[in-house]
């Protein structure tokens, strides 16, 4: 046979159609090959994503503007509200303290909150002791005994600086705050800063035999001055 007819026979013929539906379909071209000779056209990719076959798309809800604002205002609100408490607290810690009592004398504690008897008081401390117990508002005062019995005026023991509580260096005759350093006189007064003021005064009387303390409203001894706790 010359070439143009061996181009022509039906094994020629096929094979172009099995090319042809090759390149038509390459996952299954044998489905596409059909014996009346027909191409199998390759199936149209539809360009819409379907979401439920795609798991990594989002379908959740999308708030609006306003739902995010109000979002927002809560989530700062609940940040702000514990910062501006513990910011609170850290100034009040830098306010002297305020002595204030009741109008009338208020019965003295010892440790255990038990009245205090005047009379075994003066005789189990010697004259220029200063002891605390529990006066005004449960604060600690000193109690200073003399020779007789007691001064007519108690010491507030909390240091007007930053609030510590100062004890009685019976060496140096002083009250010294080992917080800072400040130190005041056998009567309370600041002769040292950096406290500003001087130790809170409050009266010294007996109420049926037992220590009592009242609020001191006249004016400081020590300093001629307003008394800065009232």
């Amino acid at each position: 046979q010359t070439p143009a007819s061996r181009a022509k026979t039906p094994q020629s013929s096929s094979r172009k159609r099995w090319f042809r539906c090759a390149r038509a379909c390459p996952q299954e071209p044998l489905k596409a090959f059909v014996s009346n000779g027909a191409v199998a056209k390759r199936p149209e990719t539809s360009l819409v994503v379907n979401r439920a076959a795609n798991p990594g798309t989002y379908q959740g809800f999308v708030p609006d503007m306003q739902r995010r604002q109000l979002m927002n205002v809560v989530l700062v609100s609940t940040a702000a509200v514990p910062l501006f408490v513990a910011l609170g607290a850290y100034l009040w810690y830098f306010v002297p303290p305020v002595a204030a009592g009741a109008g009338g004398p208020q019965l003295c504690g010892d440790l255990d909150g038990a009245p205090i008897s005047y009379a075994s008081w003066v005789k189990t401390h010697k004259a220029n002791a200063r002891e605390l117990v529990q006066g005004l508002k449960g604060e600690p005062y000193y109690i200073i005994s003399t020779e007789e019995g007691i001064k007519d005026f108690a010491l507030l023991s909390v240091c007007t600086h930053l609030g510590c509580v100062v004890p009685w260096d019976k060496a140096k005759n002083k009250f010294c705050c080992p917080c800072h350093g400040s130190q005041y006189d056998e009567n309370g007064k600041v002769v040292r800063g950096p406290a500003p003021l001087s130790l809170a005064l409050a009266h010294t009387t007996t109420l049926n035999g037992n220590l009592a303390l009242s609020p001191w409203t006249e004016k400081d001894f020590r300093t001629e001055t307003d008394p800065w706790w009232k």
